[in-house]
């Protein structure tokens, strides 16, 4: 009995090793953009699709990945995808064009399609609702740790190393996840086989990849765009397709009975609200300590870390009261760190030290500690093993889409507030746009031109539009302080049905 025990957490180790994989690769090609283009010959628009390549592929194939592995067997899927994302990763390192970068982009794509909802949903299956709460910190925390990692082993692998090497990173984090799940994970399905939706794979993958599309190119052409407005209209009505055909389908593709869950859509939607306000954060605050601060990508990556430990050091407090306060009671002031410190920090200027910045990125990272494994939990507690796959698919590709939104309108909002509060006057018309465009080119061109007052723009304006970014994740914040305390369940109903085969 205690082998099994502590069998199951060294699975979830294993699978978190996988994770830290995903999560390096999603920042690390940030740190190698520049050495890219370069090195690779690529164009703006290249670069922008070496991430949009992995974005699409992932929103396109969440759905079907955890729909997969109920009906396969997730340990099964799960080795597959390792296999894959390995592979892709190696494609990736020793791409010679920039076409053949974006195509290995694509298939690290589905692999971590795979991974991440996989890996989530044998948490019910291992997990009694006792542990469930910590091994979802657990697999919280390795999720977020490669964000601001990326940077800092990107950094020191771009200064030491071919550009490659920021992609091989991944080989031992997968070799390690391989071989425990070969050797100490069981498998696990569902025990009924319905046949395959293939209408319902079809119009999710379009709508969702309909939707991610248009919010990427909003971040680059504007909302007004058509191109943008045609393909979110359109993606909005296939979803609209997609959840009438899930209504009349005998063998659908997601059981829309969960959503009469309070505890699964509740915890869903407020997990999609924490995604939305910190992805804007993630997004502004590395501009903020390369363009105001002077940092670079290592120094960046650095100075994220506080926000990591106040998101563990939360999630152990958390853990510690969840039986004597219960979720609606630790959510609840989850939301109330994370807005408070947002607030705080949307007070930022840009003499401000960053003394500051770490005080109020630790206490966001408490306020996440507190409330993201636990509003994951409250969804992931209403998923028997029948069914896990293909629910953790569902709460990720809402949070995926939700994440994509962020960045997009709160990156509207900063870059729109920026460019309003320059002052351009005497600058060489040559060099506006260049400035326009963001706060670190006009920051080497403050600096190329010896210009102190340009500098002193750039600087006040990012601020300026940093801080009102950071004003609208903490009314987002406050939001979900009201919507857990009216709709989040106290007590989280918890099914407990297994089978591991």
């Amino acid at each position: 009995m205690k082998a099994s025990i502590n069998r199951k957490w060294w699975v979830l180790g294993a699978l978190s090793f996988g994770l830290l994989a995903v999560g390096l690769d999603m920042t690390v090609l940030n740190v190698a953009l520049p050495t890219l283009a370069t090195e690779l010959h690529a164009s703006m628009s290249e670069l922008q699709w070496f991430a949009n390549s992995y974005n699409l592929v992932l929103a396109a194939a969440l759905l079907p990945a955890g729909m997969l592995g109920d009906r396969f067997g997730r340990k099964k899927l799960l080795l597959i995808a390792l296999i894959l994302f390995g592979v892709a990763s190696i494609g990736c390192a020793y791409s010679n064009t920039p076409e053949m970068l974006i195509g290995m982009r694509a298939i690290l794509g589905l692999g971590a399609a795979f991974l991440i909802p996989l890996s989530m949903s044998v948490l019910p299956v291992l997990f009694s609702e006792s542990e469930r709460t910590k091994a979802m910190m657990i697999w919280a925390t390795a999720n977020m740790l490669g964000i601001p990692l990326g940077p800092i082993v990107g950094g020191w692998l771009l200064n030491h190393y071919q550009w490659g090497s920021v992609f091989l990173i991944n080989i031992p984090f997968v070799i390690v996840a391989i071989l425990a799940v070969t050797f100490i994970m069981p498998e696990s399905r569902s025990t009924s086989k319905p046949k395959l939706d293939i209408l319902g794979v079809a119009t999710s993958s379009i709508g969702l990849v309909c939707i991610t599309y248009g919010v990427i190119r909003a971040g680059e052409k504007g909302w007004s765009n058509t191109e943008v407005i045609l393909s979110l209209i359109i993606g909005v009505l296939v979803l609209l397709g997609f959840i009438l055909w899930q209504q009349k389908s005998k063998n659908s593709l997601i059981d829309l009975s969960l959503f009469r869950s309070a505890s699964f859509t509740w915890g869903a939607i407020l997990a999609t609200i924490i995604s939305f306000a910190l992805f804007g954060l993630l997004f502004g605050m590395p501009q903020y300590f390369q363009a105001v601060g002077g940092a670079d990508t290592f120094g960046t990556g650095i100075r994220l870390l506080p926000m990591i430990g106040g998101l563990i050091v939360g999630a152990k407090l958390a853990d510690k009261f969840a039986t004597r306060l219960g979720a609606k009671m630790l959510v609840s002031i989850g939301f109330i760190f994370l807005a408070t410190g947002l607030v705080i920090g949307a007070t930022t200027n840009v003499q401000t030290h960053y003394g500051f910045a770490a005080f109020w990125i630790s206490i966001s990272g408490i306020g996440l500690g507190f409330a993201l494994p636990l509003v994951m939990d409250s969804a992931m507690g209403e998923l028997s093993a029948e069914r896990s796959g293909v629910g953790s698919a569902l709460i990720m590709a809402m949070r995926q889409v939700g994440g994509s939104i962020g960045v997009a309108l709160l990156g509207t909002a900063l870059n729109s507030n920026y460019r309003d509060h320059l002052n351009l006057s005497g600058l060489p018309a040559s060099m506006t746009d260049t400035v326009k465009q963001s706060a670190s080119a006009g920051v080497e061109i403050a600096h190329q031109l010896k210009s102190t007052i340009l500098l002193d723009s750039v600087q006040s304006a990012f601020v300026y539009g940093m801080n009102s970014m950071l004003w609208l994740c903490g009314g987002l914040a406050i939001l979900g302080i009201m919507l857990t305390w009216i709709f989040l369940p106290q007590k989280m109903t918890v099914v407990e049905e297994k089978n591991v085969s």
